[in-house]
């Protein structure tokens, strides 16, 4: 039974976070933590991976004598769950496998013992079959990536971000403990199974469904709670913030389409209102907050907030559609978000690799002071260049495929009756095409400041190549990345029985079309071909090379380049990482961030050198966190003489508040 297998390898990995603690933290203690957490991974992605794709054999159930002690715990593995155990453990794999690498890890004793914990956590709430032990799972999952959050907090806001992160996640769970209750009712019925056939009436169901955007959004990274994700991926270590930002945040979506999909049985279409409109908000504003940052962690960050935004534009429209009974829509749109579900676990995953790679190397993470990697870190370029290129959403690689069909689903809403999703679909549509293109523009950037043009510094300029395990990581997500983009059609054959089991309609066979195209709805509307388009690049590409080797002169010319009327050749007049920004930054960032450049330019005579400082300010922070930051501090100062009391005044304190209790208690009644 796989369900019986993937709790083997949750229990393994809680064993080998055990060993780990006493095992001490040399260097073949991670090595073997590590190597056991690939190992116990890959077993659990096979099993996955038959269960997801054998169809005919249904769900696979157990229960364990844990838990409530009249429910027990129980666990299930349908085509839902192990779709997402295929990703948790497929990034759990990498990660591990990059791991094996890492040999100046500062506090591996603070890494080493909780990421198998972590990657077990993810499991268990996938695997989760009733209320509690969902919860439970969550919270463990919550507190172990904690812990990997603040392994370095000795270094500059790493304590902060562990703050902010805790709190957001206790708030999350506080969310989805009440969704939760309102969900098992009066009687109690906290089995996943009890909650189906107990269907709520509306207004429990559009409160389940708020509390589930907050508690499972916030941890996914939805605006605007989003708040922790830009402080605290960049806190982890790299392969930790890989797991992170590729695989927690798709066990937050994981939350949200179990409970809206499954668990509150036919949607009301306004439910796809609220969905659509947090996800075009968070796309747009993510890729907004990307192209500000000239660190390259936050910068992945911040786009991993945008991806999010794709990812719930597909479930509100899928919502949308099964709403009104278009079976078919549905499915484009379902598997248009799980798409992007896998394909965000895959390059993203590679793309903080990479950024691991270039911190291992120079220790920096501002873009300002890197510059001339691919000519010291030639294959670590290539491996994110695949990566920019995919999640930029360019053909043929598989960012283009999900946001594709994704953009093909949103086509299809003039068909909906309701005059609101009729105006906000297409208004969703054009956020997502302008997310994407600067999505583009920012990684034009991330890519060309950090590895193109002259080393900034001297640790850019001796920086040496990955090691082998974190190339082989990195070039294994590259290659699936080119797979999925290139052979769209096994990933939406495999996405099927998902869609089968939530919308109840599943899209045509792809795998039977010819030249192995997608095709959507119908070959007169919209077909993509990724294996030609792919062809005709490399063929193009080829010929264009030989053409210019074969008939260009020969001949020796030479002349002084042209310098920008700067002949010495300083890093100093490249393009900075501010530059690409800053006419973007001119055009939105006045009303986004409120953005303001200040220019010191000195008087004539004066030695100084000039210099431009911008001012950004987060306005959802501003608006929301810190008031309520400076409400708890000014009421923690007014209550503080409470803790100086005497022993009457306690009792006296306690008898009253017994009192109004029994009061509250006598009126509800």
């Amino acid at each position: 039974m796989p369900v019986v297998v993937v709790l083997s390898c949750v229990a393994g990995l809680v064993g080998t976070g055990c060993v780990a603690i006493a095992a001490g933290h040399g260097p073949r203690a991670c090595r073997a933590v590590y190597g056991a957490s690939l190992v116990l991974s890959l077993a659990a992605l096979a099993a996955a991976l038959v269960a997801l794709l054998d169809g005919a054999a249904g769900p696979s159930a157990t229960v364990l004598p844990l838990g409530l002690p009249w429910l027990g715990a129980q666990f299930r593995v349908d085509a839902l769950a192990a779709f997402f155990l295929v990703t948790v453990n497929l990034g759990g794999a990498a990660a591990s496998l990059y791991g094996l690498g890492i040999t100046g890890e500062p506090a591996p004793h603070r890494v080493v013992p909780f990421f198998p914990a972590f990657l077990a956590a993810m499991n268990l709430v996938v695997l989760a079959d009733d209320a509690f032990t969902f919860l439970f799972s969550w919270e463990l999952m919550s507190l172990a990536s904690w812990a990997l959050v603040m392994a370095h907090h000795r270094e500059h806001d790493n304590a902060r971000a562990g703050y902010v992160y805790l709190v957001m996640a206790s708030f999350g769970t506080l969310a989805l403990l009440l969704a939760f209750g309102l969900l098992a009712g009066a009687d109690g019925g906290y089995g996943f199974a009890d909650i189906r056939a107990a269907a709520p009436t509306p207004l429990v169901a559009g409160l389940v469904l708020g509390l589930v955007l907050l508690g499972a959004g916030s941890k996914a990274g939805i605006v605007p709670v989003h708040v922790w994700l830009p402080l605290a991926h960049p806190a982890a270590p790299s392969h930790v913030s890989a797991l992170m930002s590729g695989v927690m945040t798709k066990v937050a979506v994981y939350g949200l389409v179990r409970v809206a999909f499954d668990l509150l049985g036919e949607p009301a279409w306004w439910w796809s209102m609220v969905v659509l409109a947090l996800g075009g908000a968070t796309a747009v504003l993510g890729v907004l907050y990307a192209l500000m940052q000239h660190d390259l962690k936050r910068l992945l960050a911040y786009h991993t907030v945008e991806n999010i935004g794709i990812i719930y534009i597909g479930l509100g429209l899928a919502l949308a559609f099964k709403a009104d009974g278009m079976g078919l829509a549905a499915a484009l749109a379902l598997t248009a978000a799980l798409f992007h579900v896998l394909n965000h676990s895959l390059f993203k995953s590679l793309l903080f690799f990479g950024a691991g790679a270039v911190l291992a190397a120079t220790g920096e993470r501002d873009m300002e002071r890197l510059g001339g990697l691919i000519r010291r870190m030639p294959l670590t370029a290539v491996a994110v260049l695949v990566g920019c290129v995919a999640i930029s959403a360019l053909p043929p690689l598989n960012g283009f495929v999900s946001e594709w069909l994704t953009l093909q689903a949103i086509l299809q809403s003039p068909q909906l009756p309701q005059w609101g999703l009729k105006i906000l679909v297409p208004a969703v549509g054009g956020l997502l095409a302008l997310s994407a293109a600067l999505a583009a523009a920012c990684f034009v950037k991330a890519y060309g400041v950090t590895f193109l043009g002259r080393p900034r510094s001297p640790q850019a300029e001796t920086a040496r190549e990955a090691d082998r395990f974190a190339l082989a990581a990195m070039a294994a997500f590259a290659g699936l990345c080119l797979l999925a983009g290139i052979l769209p059609g096994l990933v939406i054959d495999g996405l099927a029985p998902v869609a089968q089991a939530l919308v109840g309609q599943r899209m045509a066979p792809q795998l039977g079309q010819p030249w192995l195209s997608i095709v959507p709805i119908g070959e007169s509307q919209s077909s993509y071909n990724g294996l030609l388009v792919f062809a005709f690049i490399a063929l193009s590409a080829s010929m264009a090379i030989y053409a210019i080797h074969r008939w260009a002169s020969r001949a020796a010319r030479r002349a002084p380049a042209w310098d920008c009327g700067f002949p010495e050749a300083s890093p100093a007049t490249q393009y900075t990482a501010g530059s690409f920004a800053q006419p973007i930054r001119r055009v939105l960032g006045t009303g986004v961030f409120r953005a303001r450049e200040h220019v010191d330019m000195p008087p004539p005579g004066d030695p100084r050198p000039a210099r431009l400082t911008v001012d950004l300010r987060d306005l959802i922070w501003d608006g929301i966190y810190a008031p309520i930051a400076r409400a708890v501090g000014f009421a923690a100062d007014r209550l503080n003489h409470l803790q100086f009391l005497t022993i009457r005044r306690y009792l006296t304190l306690v008898f009253l508040a017994l009192v109004t209790l029994l009061l509250v208690l006598a009126l509800w009644v």
